[in-house]
């Protein structure tokens, strides 16, 4: 991603060590139904379209037009070819489980085409849980699930390689998993329960990439190790193999090379010619690369050749050097000889797939005739005027059926073509998008204003179509950290994110359009954090946050961000929280003390009110009710909701529910004097979204267990205009909204 991204929802941790025992218990893993007291609501998303990193894609080898997709933080997806979309599988996984919506791999049985594996698990540091293997019989409909002893790492560099689980060719019983630090596992039970292959020669370590994919060659199994030295040094090679399932070795003659051949990416087998092809990069991306290669390994002779399209390290026009390595690969099961490989991390000269169809003598760029076609998802464009082929390239696929029918994944769409030339986004139905605000604005043409990570602002005219303006420009943001609107004149919105062309924009048109702030204070660049509108809009408050949780004064205009002056007297890092009926009143939420702060002169100064509520967490936060002066309502987690109808003298603690994480307002339900009150919370033993018509005396579940994405708790808002539609963000699964059928 650009540096204007920074800091995305995709920063990879650095490695811990995975511990534990390498056996598993089976557990069932079938969609239970919703509560009988709950209303019938659909669930939908707001169309965007992608928007994040498609780690890979598989095409069945025996099933025309069926296909899957896995993505680092937002589950896995099947294809239905007839209805040309996408369907999400894995949003029954709920908020203890937020984990595993990152799929690791992906694998699917050719003898058995009902039959598909997930492995799932985002994280293997030590304080993400571990991760999990769910196995359907029935393209996905159900589950059942195996809870792992080790830990995965499907958000984590490497996370383009693959695919790490494989149905053995032999045996459809037997399974293989790759893991990052635990070495191989294989199960002899279709996934049920799984144990350590001792025999497998490779050593893992706790920082390590570990086993990169697997992949079947004939009745053989190859394995890419990706902690390799690339010289082929005992111990350390890169590419081993078996032939009987039970002894592995190392396969002799591979490819050495200290950078360009060091980790194995992924692996294509084509079974006509019994050519192995193998691409490779000097670390496992997505990115940290600079260099790479294909390889071809002829595995009936052993022979190897080095067939790389071009070798990265020269320079480019403007005089940049053009470094990369390679990632995807792809054979075809139609032709012979004919594969495709896609470059990685080439922000010099762009990404680029080659396509040969003489077994990798000769290569054509695709990238130099291709004729994109993104009206329907335009934020492609960036703010310019026509989209990039791609970057992060690592998922790439052929169909088996159609040998013109090409896929690749990028760092924010799946691109598809049918005839090698003309591509367009082949993304209806995968949503990805990690949210970070969200306004209902009580009048005007849209009924919902975004800001998200990598994406910036967006303006949804319409719920079930990617917004036409795509992002916000003028300018345009990576990651967006703060929108506002002004209560009393919602034509007036504000937005600020990271970004290379200024930190702050406003809209007098309810956010169709934009204008960047005339002047930003020096810290906004690197620390743009939330920012805040009094009713009227003639106030703002920006607050600093650094994304490694630095914070910084606040900064004061009142005059539409020309000039900006700091204020001492709010707490550093604290969100502010305009008054939605009177301009002159801003609150702010110390959360390091437990302090709820006022300003009774339009933000010129605050002072303490109430103390002694929860602290130590920055994830707590301060709503105000629309249309009430010193109405407050703060989510502090498992320490339950409070409310304030004082402006934040005094806090009453709501006994309705025992945890709140975040909560919104909705049009009031018919002859109900309050607004409809929507959060994320427990009011039982799980934690689900809710909403109550009587001012949270008593709470409805809204959502069911088939319909749960994780984790939930960033933000919520109500349709201020239609009662009983809830807008819910959620991290990787885009922007939900339900109503009541």
């Amino acid at each position: 991603m650009s540096s204007s991204s920074r800091p995305s929802r995709r920063v990879v941790l650095a490695g811990a060590a995975a511990v534990g025992a390498l056996s598993a218990v089976s557990v069932s893993g079938a969609v239970a139904q919703a509560a009988a007291t709950a209303p019938a609501y659909r669930w939908r998303n707001a169309v965007i379209g992608g928007t994040g990193f498609v780690t890979g894609v598989l095409f069945h080898p025996s099933v025309r037009g069926l296909a899957y997709a896995r993505t680092d933080i937002g589950g896995a997806y099947r294809w239905d070819d007839r209805a040309a979309r996408w369907t999400a599988l894995t949003d029954h996984l709920g908020w203890d489980d937020w984990n595993l919506l990152g799929v690791e791999a992906i694998a699917v049985d050719p003898a058995h085409p009902n039959r598909v594996y997930l492995s799932l698990g985002a994280y293997a540091q030590s304080w993400a849980g571990n991760g999990a293997v769910l196995r359907s019989e029935d393209r996905g409909a159900t589950w059942a699930r195996t809870d792992l002893a080790v830990k995965l790492g499907a958000n984590e560099d490497g996370r383009g390689a693959g695919e790490r689980l494989l149905v053995d060719p032999r045996d459809s019983d037997t399974l293989w998993l790759g893991t990052r630090h635990d070495g191989l596992l294989k199960s002899t039970d279709r996934g049920a329960t799984w144990a350590a292959v001792s025999a497998f020669p490779a050593a893992p370590s706790a920082t390590g990439q570990g086993v990169t994919f697997l992949v079947a060659v004939g009745r053989a199994v190859y394995a890419g190790w990706g902690d390799g030295d690339g010289n082929g040094t005992a111990g350390t090679a890169n590419l081993y193999r078996t032939s009987d399932g039970t002894t592995w070795e190392a396969v002799p003659g591979q490819p050495v090379g200290a950078t360009s051949a060091k980790v194995p990416i992924r692996a294509a087998y084509d079974r006509h010619t019994r050519d192995l092809y193998v691409t490779y990069g000097n670390a496992p991306g997505p990115n940290g690369q600079s260099d790479g290669s294909v390889h071809k390994l002829r595995t009936t002779t052993g022979r190897w050749t080095d067939v790389t399209p071009v070798e990265p390290g020269g320079t480019t026009s403007d005089g940049s050097a053009d470094t990369f390595a390679y990632g995807g690969v792809a054979v075809d099961a139609c032709r012979a000889g004919t594969v495709v490989v896609s470059t990685n991390n080439r922000w010099a000269d762009i990404d680029t797939l080659f396509r040969s169809t003489d077994g990798g003598r000769t290569w054509t760029s695709l990238k130099d005739a291709a004729v994109f076609d993104v009206s329907e998802t335009p934020f492609l464009k960036w703010g310019g005027d026509a989209p990039k082929f791609g970057w992060w390239i690592q998922a790439l696929a052929l169909d088996p059926y159609d040998s013109r029918h090409l896929v690749y994944g990028t760092g924010a769409t799946l691109y598809g073509t049918r005839d090698l030339k003309h591509w367009a986004p082949q993304i209806r139905g995968l949503e990805e998008t990690s949210v970070r605000q969200l306004i209902s604005p009580p009048v005007g043409e849209a009924h919902l204003l975004s800001g998200l990570g990598d994406i910036g602002v967006m303006y949804h005219e319409r719920l079930t179509a990617s917004p036409s303006r795509g992002m916000a420009s003028n300018p345009v943001f990576g990651s967006a950290t703060g929108l506002a609107q002004a209560a009393a004149k919602p034509s007036y919105v504000v937005r600020t994110g990271w970004g290379d062309n200024g930190n702050g924009a406003f809209s007098n048109d309810g956010g169709r359009s934009w204008a960047p702030f005339a002047a930003q204070p020096d810290i906004a660049k690197n620390a743009p954090g939330p920012i805040a509108t009094n009713a009227d809009g003639s106030v703002l408050l920006w607050t600093f946050v650094h994304w490694d949780g630095t914070k910084y004064p606040a900064h004061r205009s009142t005059d539409n961000g020309t000039t900006w002056s700091e204020i001492s007297s709010i707490p550093k890092g604290a969100t502010p929280v305009a008054d939605p009926a009177d301009p002159t009143l801003f609150y702010a939420y110390d959360t390091d003390t437990g302090t709820l702060y006022a300003s009774t002169d339009s933000g010129l100064s605050f002072t303490a009110r109430a103390g002694g509520l929860p602290s130590g967490d920055s994830q707590f936060e301060l709503v105000a009710a629309p249309g009430r002066s010193g109405d407050l309502w703060l989510s502090v987690k498992w320490n339950g909701l409070h409310r304030s109808t004082d402006g934040g003298v005094t806090f009453t603690k709501v006994a309705s529910c025992w945890a709140s994480y975040t909560l919104g307002f909705g049009r009031a339900a018919e002859g109900a004097a309050y607004p409809a009150v929507y959060m994320v919370g427990s009011t039982d033993t799980i934690t689900a979204v809710y909403r109550s018509d009587d001012e949270a005396k008593t709470w409805t579940r809204i959502n069911d267990d088939a319909h749960q994405w994780g984790w939930t708790g960033e933000v919520i808002t109500g349709d201020p205009r239609i009662h009983g539609r809830v807008y819910l963000a959620t991290n990787g699964r885009g922007i939900q909204y339900g109503e009541p059928v």
